[in-house]
């Protein structure tokens, strides 16, 4: 039985932690909170889990709130015109719907089951210290806490990390109250020039079913306005504030809106980074790095729980078909960038997104409206970002897609 230990208890460790136990490894996990400073602390992230990612859960048995989370059945899509109203406003299904579970209630139920299965969980704040003592006693280290000074032991890869500083000022608001969506439930996704980007999406958290908001400002634009917020009060009175200045349509949505908590809100900004996989200790020993921790996109695509999911179910495939070899460097490399060959187009997507749109994405958007085969594409690339490189990210693909699209269209009426 080999032994290995997972240090942090997010979406990446625990579902890596669980997929290991049922393989009758030796599984010890460290988390820096206990389940109930989690589940009684501040809401960590707005986590959209889409179909792919899902499956990756229930192939292990982890979707633990069936029917009790609210689907998310697709993606809107909206810009607004000059004159405030709607450019361009379009929405389309996904083929399997997405959810989101908060991480408050998410990450303690999973880190009982750890227990359950017969893995042991250690509550401690690992140091850069502990690590060489862990290598030393482990077969296996890996690093799945995405913050921290451990993070910083995994240098920047340069080449793959074309913004050094933050791109966006983040802000969620989880709250009850929001007028549904009508014909069907979906990430309502407001992209809004120049000043940046707001989405919200029915969730399941520590209170019951709710809706997140997400706020995504550029830099220095009039939607990086939460440095003076001091209280959960003021922090949704300032999310009302932008939804009633940027997105009318919005507002009138919020207008009975109430926070489901006063750990319901979140601010911050972090620059989107990919770092090389493999961190090396003083001793020499090596300790490989888990998603967030060596690729860490902008949330404005919805990806981060999902690149979590897929990195924890493809290195659980590369620890599995490793059998008694040991776990050197040099394998650590080939389980990164076999993950990364999916974790590529993620970032690529998501980066792209943070630029100012160029024509022919503009172009497909407004076309999306009039020809349902792009729309839906386009929302289901949500789920499977790879899509994107053979159309959206290239403009002469771009344009022969939608002139074959806009042809089958025409053939269908």
């Amino acid at each position: 039985m080999r032994r290995i230990l997972i240090v942090g208890a997010g979406q990446a460790g625990l579902h890596l932690a669980l997929g290991l136990l049922r393989h009758g490894y030796d599984v010890t996990v460290v988390s820096n909170r206990t389940p109930g400073e989690i589940r009684g602390g501040r809401a960590m992230s707005s986590q959209a889990v889409f179909g792919t990612a899902l499956g990756h859960e229930r192939a292990l048995g982890l979707d633990l709130w069936g029917d009790a989370c609210p689907p998310i059945e697709g993606i809107q899509l909206t810009v607004p015109g000059p004159g405030g109203g709607r450019a361009i406003h379009w929405a389309a299904r996904l083929e399997t719907p997405a959810r989101s579970v908060d991480q408050r209630l998410k990450m303690p139920a999973w880190m009982a089951e750890v227990e359950r299965r017969g893995g042991k969980l250690v509550i401690h704040d690992a140091t850069a210290g502990d690590l060489e003592e862990y290598a030393d006693r482990y077969d296996l280290v890996l690093v799945a806490a995405g913050k921290g000074p451990i993070a910083s032991l995994f240098e920047r890869d340069a080449a793959r990390s074309p913004y050094d500083a933050p791109q966006r000022a983040l802000a969620l608001t989880y709250v009850t109250g929001l007028v549904p969506r009508p014909e069907h439930s979906a990430v309502c996704f407001n992209l809004i020039p120049g000043v940046g980007e707001y989405f919200v999406f029915p969730a399941l958290t520590v209170t019951g079913p709710c809706e997140i908001m997400v706020f995504e400002g550029l830099v220095g634009g009039p939607m990086d306005c939460w440095s003076d917020v001091r209280t959960p009060a003021e922090h949704l009175a300032r999310s009302r504030w932008i939804l009633e200045t940027f997105l009318p349509w919005e507002a009138e949505r919020c207008a009975r809106a109430e926070l489901t908590d006063d750990g319901g809100v979140l601010t911050g900004r972090f620059a989107p980074t990919v770092r090389r996989p493999v961190a090396t200790l003083p001793s020499g020993a090596p300790v490989l790095g888990v998603a967030d921790v060596v690729v860490l996109n902008d949330p404005v695509t919805g990806q981060g729980a999902n690149n979590a999911a897929k990195c924890a179910a493809s290195y659980l495939e590369s620890i599995l078909t490793r059998g008694g070899r040991p776990f050197d460097a040099a394998w650590m490399e080939a389980a990164f960038e076999r993950h990364w060959e999916t974790a590529r187009h993620v970032t690529a997507w998501t980066n792209a997104l943070l630029a100012p749109p160029p024509p022919h994405v503009l172009e497909i958007l407004r076309a999306a409206g009039g020809l349902p085969e792009v729309a839906a594409r386009f929302v289901n690339g949500f789920d499977d970002p790879s899509d994107f490189a053979g159309w959206f990210m290239d403009p002469a693909a771009a344009g022969g897609y939608l002139a074959r699209a806009r042809e089958r269209e025409g053939a269908r009426r």
